[in-house]
């Protein structure tokens, strides 16, 4: 699958949220629930202040708000755009809320290499794929997207 305009504008809609949260001292990751009519259904960025959970990714507590709100045959229809790849654990509760299909900039990989081995973020060598690839079901998956773009919101932080 290949990126459309829509996509490229979603997308850059996350990097967007990811860059304010970055001005915000929140660590620059975010996410977009977006239908299948493209209407944005929810936002989120990282959650790791102020509390310091390190399980408050961005898509992670979205698809946790998502799968309250809506039911998997919904979320199936759905895309969540993000600024990064979703790590191991977030691609799990995408997995299992519903989502039919993600799009994201930076990969795990690249992201990695930027952020090294930070104790507020140690980056898995797993790609999201590889989780998707050992459900029962399928979840479509474009990226890395734009990734020269998303690098850039880590430039800084790390």
């Amino acid at each position: 699958m290949t990126l459309n305009t829509k996509d490229t504008d979603f997308l850059r809609q996350s990097f967007a949220l990811a860059e304010e949260a970055k001005h915000q001292g929140i660590h620059p990751f975010a996410a977009i629930l977006v239908d299948d009519e493209d209407n944005v259904l929810m936002t989120q960025v990282n959650g790791y202040l102020p509390d310091f959970d390190m399980t408050g990714h961005a898509e992670r507590k979205l698809m946790t708000r998502a799968s309250k709100a809506y039911r998997p045959d919904f979320l199936a229809k759905c895309t969540m755009y993000v600024s990064a790849e979703p790590c191991a654990m977030c691609a799990g509760a995408a997995y299992w809320a519903g989502l039919g299909r993600l799009v994201y900039g930076l990969s795990e990989h690249s992201l990695k290499q930027i952020t090294g081995n930070h104790p507020e973020n140690p980056t898995l060598a797993l790609p999201c794929r590889t989780v998707f690839e050992s459900g029962q079901r399928q979840v479509e998956v474009i990226g890395p997207c734009l990734e020269e773009e998303a690098a850039k919101l880590h430039e800084g932080v790390w």
